[in-house]
């Protein structure tokens, strides 16, 4: 069963709303989840990436926290589906290309592509209409660095 199956999410995408700043933590935590585990070592890239973007400028530590524990709220509660199709929906345009660097970086980070991690980057570079070219270079580029 693939991480878009899981669950009997009785929630719409239509009901969950959204900013900009949290669709893009929640594709970014969705990624980081795949493999049914979220590492220290993600938590702590989501943290370090997520300060240094001026996308989070506005939230402070304890609003980042409180947005990152709803979201994650949702995952567990099987809601994955529901959430990635709203978050979608609400990231500009401008940031599709991020978000998928950003959530490629932080799967990587643990040193290894799990299958389930790998097919939720299929979908989403498919998800966001990036180029396979793209994709595949933001891919190499982040094993590269992940690779040390």
């Amino acid at each position: 069963m693939g991480l878009f199956e899981q669950g009997t999410a009785t929630i719409q995408a239509t009901d969950i709303k959204l900013e900009p700043a949290e669709a893009f933590a929640a594709i970014a935590l969705i990624a980081v989840a795949a493999d049914g585990i979220i590492t220290e070592s993600e938590k702590q890239g989501i943290s370090n990436i997520f300060s240094r973007m001026e996308l989070f400028s506005n939230y402070s530590e304890e609003g980042k926290r409180e947005m990152l524990d709803r979201l994650l709220g949702m995952i567990k509660n099987k809601e994955i589906k529901p959430l990635f199709d709203a978050a979608v929906i609400k990231l500009p345009q401008e940031l599709k290309e991020t978000v998928f660097a950003v959530s490629t970086d932080l799967v990587l980070v643990d040193g290894d592509l799990a299958e389930e991690e790998e097919q939720l980057l299929n979908e989403l570079y498919n998800t966001l209409e990036i180029s396979e070219a793209v994709a595949n270079k933001i891919i190499d580029v982040m094993m590269i660095k992940n690779k040390g």
